[in-house]
């Protein structure tokens, strides 16, 4: 059976159950993430934190005291935030509270919100069986073998952040070096903090080890990075084992999660490093991913600090593919699953049905195949119980097994078709994914069908082009977008010029802008807005990198949104100041 996995900061007993994970995740945490509004975002190189001053420092002891508990400066995050370290633990609500208490003390706090504590989410399943019905079968598999006549996967890298990879006869030169950003060497369990070694040590845990009964039982290590990067790029035509979705892309091992858990501050750090942003203290990732699979999440709001990162991932050409979550319940209601600009992903079981743990709701962009009790999802795994031992198979489920899935399809796309941007890929999916042949309702478009999505890759076109019209350097004179797919050809005039976009955005969807600056390679800045003109979303790179912002209209009804390009730095000027906008939703 595949063991549940808790959270550190758990503290309340819970049953063994295949959603013990989640609702653990909420019991509380013993950090705080903190930004202040002097800090440099990240973009124009990397983010660089704020200092905490005497000043500083005595009004979050103040806060503090509040609860009770003393705070320490823990480290710096690749957002531009601090960690804070609480002398205990405390609910989300006591955190949520700190966190408000200090933004009142300090106006000099743009946020601070706890740093919680995700999970894998994986459920339990019977033993492994020897045909991956998976990839294959028309009922509820990915229908793949016409995809592999496209393409493999070749040159495309996968971060896998998770619990890092154990080497295994079937990953055997598919694992290019990756990092362990786990802080903290309890959570660790390898006598260490962060290093370069993203290896899994094992993530057991003795009975009550995350909290007054987290676990119930002993529970052995679940080598769940490793299943999950199996799925994704187990070597085929090797005569051993399984074979990959893309078989033939390479994974980016990024060790978040150990014992208990893993925090979401080391998450994000995992987030902007495997997708090629700049950390302090941290060498730049040599093999840059185009796909990051976040199969892990728990309950709970997108943290601004998750939502940084991701923004970021996303502005540097990055897909992130995150699992719905396992608690049959909204999927909207657990996190990173309900950050903007992500791929969630519900499973399914064998028949195309929905797994019966399975998450669900407006926020699901795709379904894939999950599995349940009666048929898993065969990969590779290590044979160890605790410490590691041999190569092994083994077949799990949960939609920790279905955003795997996804992440290797987006990995064929791109190996098909590179210049796709994260947009175009979700717009893909979506349109391509295939009917569910059974009840899945709440499961998004559809199941996510291989073949189809490799071959609208190669031929998608933006659905048409519109030319920027003069004057829109206002919100109020907004130049109105009305097909989506549309690719605005634009202009900044001169270094004080700025153009705006409205559009209307139907209920449940997401839009999605991205802008390309021109041959010149200016810089040039996004932002989003709500009709109010309140900013919801921005990104602000370096000279000549593309930009990318997200929202997701959660309302019963059509919302107006304005997107601005605004000049910062470099050339301007009907010639050289050109742009291309593309606006999805």
């Amino acid at each position: 059976m595949y063991p549940t996995i808790f959270t550190i900061a758990a503290v309340a007993a819970v049953s063994v159950s295949a959603h013990a994970a989640d609702t653990a995740w909420l019991a509380g945490t013993d950090r705080l993430i903190v930004k202040y509004k002097d800090a440099v975002p990240a973009g124009k190189g990397a983010a660089r934190a704020a200092p905490v001053s005497a000043q500083r420092q005595a009004l979050v002891d103040r806060a503090g005291q509040q609860l009770g508990a003393r705070l320490t400066l823990l480290r710096a995050l690749g957002t531009g935030a601090h960690v804070f370290q609480l002398s205990r633990k405390v609910s989300i609500d006591e955190a949520n509270a700190l966190a408000a208490e200090l933004m009142a003390r300090d106006a000099s706090v743009a946020y601070a919100e706890p740093d919680r504590i995700l999970t894998t989410l994986a459920t339990p399943t019977d033993p492994r069986y020897a045909e991956q019905w998976d990839l294959f079968e028309s009922g509820g598999g990915l229908r793949i073998s016409g995809a592999w006549d496209l393409a493999t996967g070749a040159g495309i890298n996968v971060a896998v952040i998770d619990t890092g990879y154990r080497p295994h006869a079937d990953l055997a030169g598919q694992v290019l070096p990756g990092y362990d950003f786990i802080a903290s060497s309890t959570v660790a369990g390898d006598g260490n903090g962060r290093d370069s070694d993203a290896t899994d040590p094992g993530d057991w845990a003795a009975a009550s080890q995350c909290g007054a009964g987290m676990p119930a039982a002993d529970q052995s290590s679940s080598w769940h990075g490793t299943h999950v990067a199996g799925t994704i790029a187990a070597k085929a035509n090797n005569g051993i084992g399984v074979a990959g979705v893309a078989y033939n892309a390479k994974i980016v091992p990024v060790r978040v999660l150990g014992k208990c858990g893993g925090y979401t501050s080391d998450i994000a750090d995992g987030i902007i490093w495997s997708s090629g942003g700049l950390l302090f203290g941290v060498t730049m990732n040599p093999n840059k991913a185009r796909v990051l699979n976040l199969s892990l999440g728990g309950g709970g709001s997108c943290a601004a600090t998750m939502q940084t990162a991701i923004n970021g991932a996303r502005s540097r050409g990055a897909v992130v593919v995150v699992a719905a979550g396992n608690a049959a319940m909204d999927a909207s209601n657990f996190t990173p699953a309900n950050c903007a600009g992500v791929i969630t992903v519900a499973a399914t079981n064998r028949s195309g049905a929905r797994a019966s743990y399975s998450n669900v709701g407006s926020i699901v962009d795709v379904a894939a195949p999950g599995g349940d009790a009666s048929a898993g999802i065969l990969s590779t795994l290590n044979g160890g119980t605790r410490a590691p031992a041999g190569d092994a198979y083994a077949s799990y489920s949960g939609t920790s097994m279905a955003a795997p899935h996804v992440a290797g399809v987006v990995a064929l796309m791109l190996s098909k078709n590179p210049a796709l941007t994260p947009d175009q890929v979700d717009v893909v999916l979506k349109s391509s994914a295939r009917a569910f042949p059974a009840a899945c309702s709440g499961c998004g478009a559809g199941i996510v069908d291989a073949t189809a999505a490799l071959s609208a890759s190669a031929t998608i076109a933006p659905v048409t082009l519109l030319a920027e019209l003069e004057p829109n350097d206002t919100i109020a004179a907004a130049n109105p977008v009305a097909v989506s797919g549309t690719i605005v050809n634009g202009a900044l005039g001169s270094g004080t010029d700025a153009d705006y976009f409205r559009i209307a955005v139907p209920a449940g969807k997401q839009l999605g802008a991205t802008m390309t600056p021109g041959p010149s390679a200016p810089d040039y800045d996004l932002y989003l807005y709500d009709s109010a003109g309140a900013l919801r979303s921005s990104s602000e790179n370096g000279s000549g990198a593309v930009e990318s912002v997200m929202v997701r209209n959660s309302g019963s009804a059509a919302a107006i949104y304005y997107v601005g390009v605004r000049y910062y730095s470099g050339a301007s000027g009907a010639k050289n100041g050109k742009y291309a906008l593309q606006l999805i939703w």
